[in-house]
C-alpha cells in the first residue's frame, strides 16, 4: 500500500508550490478511491475563486462549491486549488467557468455524480450563481442528476451580504 505522495504518483504535494497564472486543467491530479464500492460525498468549498470578465478584464470573485460522489478516482485537493487558481487571469463568463470546471473534473476523475455551483459577487448590482451537474450515464446517478437539476434552488437562500 502506498505510504507517501511519491508512491501515489502525486507531483504537487510537498515542496515549493509553483503557481500557474493561466487556465490549465493539466495541473489536476487524482488518486485511487479506496472505497469505490461505497457511495459517499466529497465537497469542496472554495471561497477565493477569481477570474476575469472577458469583456472588461475586471476581476470577478466567487465561492465555488464542488460536490461529487467518486467512483474509482478522487481529485487531490492541492491540485484542485492550483487548478482553480489558474483561472486568476483567465477571461471567461461565470457560466462557462462553472461548466468547464465540471467537465474538467469529469475528464480527470470520471465520478459517479458531480455538481459545481458558483456564487459570484455582484458587479453592476447583479450577482450570478450558475449551477451545473452530471450523473454517470446508465447508472442511478444519471436520474439523480436530472432530479437535482430540476429541483435546484427551489428554496433559494436569502441574499443579504452581497
Amino acid at each position: 500500500m502506498p505510504q507517501n505522495d511519491k508512491e501515489l504518483n502525486l507531483k504537487l504535494l510537498g515542496g515549493k508550490t509553483q503557481y500557474v497564472f493561466e487556465y490549465n486543467p493539466d495541473v489536476l491530479e487524482t488518486f485511487d478511491n479506496k472505497h469505490p464500492d461505497t457511495d459517499y460525498w466529497v465537497k469542496f468549498n472554495c471561497p477565493e475563486f477569481t477570474s476575469l470578465c472577458p469583456i472588461t478584464n475586471q476581476p470577478d470573485f466567487a465561492t465555488i462549491y464542488i460536490s461529487y460522489v467518486p467512483d474509482k478516482k478522487l481529485v487531490e485537493s492541492k491540485s484542485l486549488k492550483l487548478y482553480l487558481f489558474s483561472y486568476r487571469n483567465h477571461g471567461d463568463f461565470h457560466e462557462n467557468c462553472i461548466v468547464t470546471i465540471m467537465k474538467d473534473l469529469i475528464d480527470k476523475m470520471d465520478p459517479k455524480y458531480i455538481e459545481v455551483w458558483g456564487k459570484f459577487l455582484p458587479r453592476g448590482g447583479i450577482s450570478i450563481d450558475p449551477y451545473a451537474n452530471w450523473g454517470k450515464p446508465g447508472t442511478r446517478w444519471e436520474k439523480i442528476a436530472e432530479q437535482r437539476l430540476a429541483m435546484h434552488d427551489m428554496n433559494p437562500e436569502t441574499v443579504d451580504n452581497r
